[in-house]
């Protein structure tokens, strides 16, 4: 399971009431990208809240693709934006506080723990496989993004 499976939007059950209609807790359901891309009844939303749901479909949901929100840049968007945090130093609990304060998700810890050993684990077999086949630049850019997540 992807761990953009596994965010959900923080304080589900007031985004909906607000809204007036009941959406998914997974902020990268089908149901939701559609609500967050569309903007139907975000004027319905505080001010607090709107603006974190329109920086989130500003940062992860701009794209040209003709079937957006739906192409999976949104996801992949989001995957750089937890490996940039983890990169900056931030361990799970921090990144789970900064995706909440940033754009009202939370996930669980343990969660983001087990996506940042894998994306490790990946440059690991990346950075090997890069160097048994002679290509050095390609396992020094594996090795250097393997050593900032880690």
């Amino acid at each position: 399971m992807a761990i953009t499976d596994k965010i959900y939007v923080k304080n589900h059950r007031q985004l909906a009431s607000q809204l007036e209609t009941s959406i998914p807790k997974g902020a990268f359901k089908g149901a939701t990208l559609d609500l967050l891309y569309q903007g139907d009844g975000l004027a319905k939303l505080d001010d607090a809240t709107r603006e974190r749901v329109l920086d989130f479909a500003e940062d992860f949901l701009d794209c040209d693709c003709e079937s957006n929100p739906h192409c999976g840049h949104p996801e992949e968007k989001f995957v750089r934006y937890l490996l940039e945090l983890r990169a900056q130093g931030l361990g799970p609990d921090a990144i789970v506080d900064v995706m909440g304060d940033d754009y009202m998700l939370y996930a669980y810890p343990g969660d983001v723990l087990s996506f940042l050993d894998d994306a490790v684990r990946t440059l690991e077999a990346v950075e090997t496989l890069a160097d048994v086949e002679g290509e050095k630049a390609m396992a020094e850019r594996a090795g250097e993004r393997k050593r900032e997540l880690h």
